[in-house]
């Protein structure tokens, strides 16, 4: 079992258009994301200022298509072995970075639960990308 202290629950969606750059820009861009609140109240912080921790968890249905009927389809996610790597990628990315990680099981039925302080949640989407890259809360 995985658990981190204050932080952010990351849920990892790998595309057939990512990459080993795509997981370093997106690690740079979370550990930086201003989303935690500095002493007046104002969402000012970074994961790296508060020395918080990230639980990545990797999540192939954020690539869910469902434009055509009521059953998802799931074409544009990551085939899981390269999403694995990629996934890896990703950890280690934020891990060089300072923000210690911890991580669910690849592939996995899991039960997640989240103290959502806030709350906030926020999908971050690269430019030109048709679906997201991590939901973080």
């Amino acid at each position: 079992m995985s658990e981190i202290g204050p932080g952010l629950l990351i849920l990892l969606g790998v595309g057939h258009d990512d990459s080993e750059e795509t997981c370093r820009l997106l690690a740079a861009r979370i550990a930086r994301l201003r989303v935690f609140d500095d002493e007046t109240g104002k969402m000012n912080l970074s994961l790296l200022d508060i020395h918080g921790a990230a639980l990545v968890v990797s999540q192939f249905t954020l690539y869910a298509d469902t434009s055509r009927g009521l059953r998802p389809s799931f074409t544009d996610a990551c085939p899981p072995g390269r999403a694995r790597e990629l996934c890896d990628r990703f950890t280690s990315e934020l891990g060089y970075l300072g923000v210690p990680v911890r991580t669910g099981r690849f592939g996995a039925r899991m039960a997640v639960q989240l103290i959502n302080d806030g709350p906030v949640t926020i999908v971050l989407e690269e430019p030109n990308r048709k679906a997201p890259i991590c939901s973080g809360v």
